[in-house]
């Protein structure tokens, strides 16, 4: 929408640039409601199709409202309080949850011209402004910090509620949301490495014409951004702090009605958040071709929809395809894969530029630099496999060399013979 409108002026300050702000934020906040309910949609549909199930078929057409009808069973439904719930804590605890989620949002990019360098600046009530809520010039810092405030409003959910399936659910998300920050924080410190800009437009402004971060950065970076956002989102095959086979739901079991709304809210409007986080830091946000030029406006916000569909699809896939983690592999996975890799790329990114700006020859310093990441890799690899060993033994010798009992019954982890 184009339209020229005289300054509207009060002591001598614009309102109408307020108004613009007022207005996209009231879009961001609708367009995360609309999205939620028609992702939840969305995954329901997908998985039934990948288990040769129907799905949602009987609230709209293709069940697309179903959504919308259990929001509207769940607003009507009584509000419970546990009788040894801290009331303050347990009715606080929804909003840190979601407050984060639509905030972290609004340093997003949703379309704009990034040809020639306009920077996705567009006309609106005949002043120029970005498409997104705001342009933090710490936009990365930013997310990152509302990241671990999310952190906040599981875990006091889990405590607040006076019960221990609760408790440890919310201790599993406080261990597993910090693990996985740091292997997230240290990918896209690489991202910031390599655009040298922690604001997110400045950001996609540097990948125009194809040149994205997944390409510049080296394809490890973006690999372990989706394992850690995909454990920060506590999605599976990462649910362990919602795990029904034994913590009955985890740190929202004793919510309902429209507080355990709130939270189911926020799980799916974080994994839209980080679906868009991811788009904008790796491949290239809004920017894209224009293919038809009468509608030049319209094709950024479409190619920014589809690459955050297709995250969304990687979401979904991966919860049909693997199973949840124990909770030791997620633990291991985290400290002792994830955070090392991401640390010696990021390393090594450093050097390359180091090595370029100083005039060195780049393939020598390619070749020390992976050589060096691969004598780590192994010396990894040798720690972690000497740790399990010696953990085997300790149950052979704790359980007398049967193994660790299995959950199913009888002896347990390995598949050797039994010692006589």
């Amino acid at each position: 929408m184009i339209l020229a409108v005289d300054p509207l002026l009060v002591d001598g300050v614009d309102l109408t640039v307020a108004l613009i702000v007022l207005l996209k934020a009231g879009l961001a906040f609708v367009f995360l409601l609309v999205s939620v309910m028609l992702v939840i949609w969305f995954e329901r549909k997908l998985l039934s199709d990948m288990q040769n199930r129907i799905g949602p078929d009987v609230a709209g057409p293709w069940g697309i409202l179903q959504t919308l009808a259990d929001g509207i069973k769940l607003f009507f439904k009584e509000d419970l309080l546990p009788t040894n719930a801290d009331r303050v804590v347990f009715r606080l605890a929804p909003y840190l949850s979601i407050v984060p989620a639509f905030v972290a949002f609004a340093i997003v990019p949703v379309g704009g011209d990034f040809r020639d360098g306009a920077g996705g600046v567009v006309s609106m009530f005949g002043r120029s402004t970005l498409l997104q809520v705001a342009d933090p010039p710490v936009g990365v810092l930013f997310f990152l910090a509302l990241s671990s405030v999310a952190v906040y409003g599981v875990m006091l959910a889990g405590w607040s509620s006076g019960s221990k399936y609760p408790l440890l659910g919310s201790v599993r998300a406080s261990a597993q949301m910090i693990s996985y920050e740091a292997a997230l924080s240290l990918a896209i410190a690489t991202v910031f490495l390599t655009s040298g800009s922690l604001s997110t437009n400045e950001i996609v402004i540097g990948q125009v014409a194809a040149n994205w971060n997944i390409l510049a950065t080296g394809l490890v970076p973006f690999l372990i951004f989706l394992i850690a956002g995909t454990a920060e989102l506590n999605r599976p095959p990462f649910d362990l702090v919602e795990a029904e086979q034994e913590l009955v739901g985890g740190f929202h079991t004793e919510y309902s009605s429209i507080r355990f709304a709130m939270f189911y809210l926020a799980e799916f409007m974080n994994m839209i958040t980080m679906s868009a986080i991811a788009v904008t830091l790796f491949l290239g946000g809004p920017a894209g071709p224009v293919l038809y030029e009468p509608v030049a406006w319209l094709w950024p916000t479409l190619w920014f929809f589809l690459k955050v569909v297709a995250f969304l699809f990687t979401f979904v896939w991966l919860r049909a395809t693997l199973p949840r983690f124990r909770y030791d592999q997620l633990m291991d996975l985290g400290w002792k894969v994830l955070i090392p890799a991401a640390l010696g790329w990021f390393l090594l990114i450093a050097t390359l530029d180091i090595a370029r700006d100083s005039g060195w020859p780049i393939l020598p310093v390619v070749l020390i630099g992976v050589l060096v990441l691969w004598a780590g890799a192994a010396l990894l690899a040798g720690a972690v496999a000497k740790a399990r060993a010696d953990r085997r033994d300790e149950a052979d010798d704790l359980f007398g060399g049967y193994g660790e009992p299995s959950p199913t019954g009888g002896a347990g982890g390995d598949d050797r013979s039994r010692r006589t």
